[in-house]
C-alpha cells in the first residue's frame, strides 16, 4: 500500500470498488433486476431481456461479480445470477454510513 492510499479507510475503498461496479445504468438495471427476484436468473434470459449481445452482457456481470455483488452458478452451457446477498447487505450498509443516512 502507497502513502497515498493509507489515509484511506478499508470502508472507503470498499465503497469504490462497489461504486464503480454500479457505475453504469446497465449494471444497475440487473442488480435492481436479480434483487427483485426469488431464484436466480439465467444469463441468456437476461440478454433476451435486454436485447444486448451476449459478450457485452458478460462484461457488465463480471464487474458485478468481481465487486462481488452477484455470484454465478455454472451448470454447462448455462449460467445461472443471483444477489450475493452477504455483500449486498454490506454495501447498503457502507452507502448508509457514506451518506449518514
Amino acid at each position: 500500500m502507497t502513502p497515498k492510499t493509507k489515509k484511506y479507510s478499508d470502508d472507503l475503498i470498499r465503497t469504490a470498488q462497489i461504486s464503480k461496479a454500479l457505475s453504469h445504468p446497465l449494471r444497475l438495471y440487473i442488480i435492481n433486476k436479480l434483487s427483485e427476484m426469488d431464484s436466480c436468473c439465467y444469463s441468456g434470459d437476461l440478454a433476451e431481456e435486454l436485447k444486448i449481445g451476449r459478450s457485452t452482457l458478460s462484461q457488465h456481470l463480471k464487474e458485478l461479480k468481481y465487486a462481488g455483488l452477484i455470484q454465478g452458478e455454472v451448470n454447462p452451457p448455462y449460467i445461472k445470477y443471483c444477489i450475493n446477498k452477504e455483500n449486498w447487505a454490506e454495501a447498503r450498509k457502507l452507502y448508509k454510513e457514506l451518506f449518514k443516512i
